[in-house]
């Protein structure tokens, strides 16, 4: 991710100004007592969600997929990305980025539903719900993927909440026998005749979702932890996957 304008700026004046050295990461990590003592002074939060930030007397606070700043008193947060502006380095993106390679992979494959070719160069996990008209445009295309080498692994992440028809819906595709046609019938405004089974996942996928604080589906999650919000047409998602990983598969 590309700095915003004002911090491409201020990266700008603090290279000729300044001919400083890239900000470091601390070179010996905090004392386990401190990390405590400052998780005492913020509400709910743990010492393991806490680390020293390069900023002396801040620390990084993560939540989930969510980071902010804090001092040690806990009377202050800052929210925002926090740069290296001589490295032109996006340190929270980075660190937001392992936390979500992290709790994907975390998310075991058979709380999803997947559709991908026999050999795919790239796959990718898409936060989705079936009553969501971009949702559903992009599905309706999930062949054109597929083609192109993805493999599109949905998360059901119905808007609305619990106890709503979209949940509902939800709970009936991945309790189906055949969850790539459920999912398919679903998105086709199709109603389904399985039931709501126990222990599904759809509850665990939401949660997820909130944790990653979702703006909207789709959401689609990159192996490398970057999330691209909305829909990515088919073509447009490989160009940028290959520019990622330097992978050509449309043999152009």
């Amino acid at each position: 991710m590309k700095p915003k304008s004002l911090v491409g700026s201020l990266a700008l004046a603090a290279l000729v100004a300044w001919n400083a050295a890239p900000a470091e990461q601390p070179t010996t990590p905090p004392k386990p007592d401190a990390l405590t003592e400052v998780a005492s002074h913020i509400p709910g939060a743990r010492p393991d969600q806490l680390r020293l930030s390069p900023i002396q007397g801040i620390y990084e606070f993560t939540r989930g997929a969510e980071i902010a700043y804090v001092t040690s008193d806990g009377k202050y947060a800052i929210a925002g990305d926090l740069y290296d502006l001589t490295a032109n380095d996006d340190l929270t993106e980075t660190h937001r980025r392992e936390v979500r390679q992290h709790l994907i992979g975390a998310v075991p494959e058979t709380d999803m539903v997947i559709f991908g070719p026999k050999d795919p160069k790239y796959t990718v996990t898409v936060f989705t719900d079936v009553d969501c008209g971009y949702c559903r445009k992009l599905h309706s295309e999930i062949a054109e993927y597929n083609r192109l080498g993805v493999r599109v692994r949905y998360l059901m992440y119905p808007r609305t909440g619990p106890d709503t028809s979209s949940w509902t819906k939800a709970e009936q595709v991945v309790c189906s026998p055949d969850r790539n046609d459920a999912l398919t019938r679903a998105k086709l405004g199709q109603e389904l005749s399985a039931r709501p089974c126990a222990n599904n996942p759809v509850a665990r996928t939401y949660a997820l979702g909130r944790d990653f604080a979702l703006d909207g589906t789709p959401a689609i999650v990159m192996a490398n932890g970057e999330l691209l919000p909305g829909y990515v047409p088919p073509d447009v998602l490989v160009k940028h996957l290959k520019d990622v990983t330097g992978k050509d598969v449309t043999g152009k």
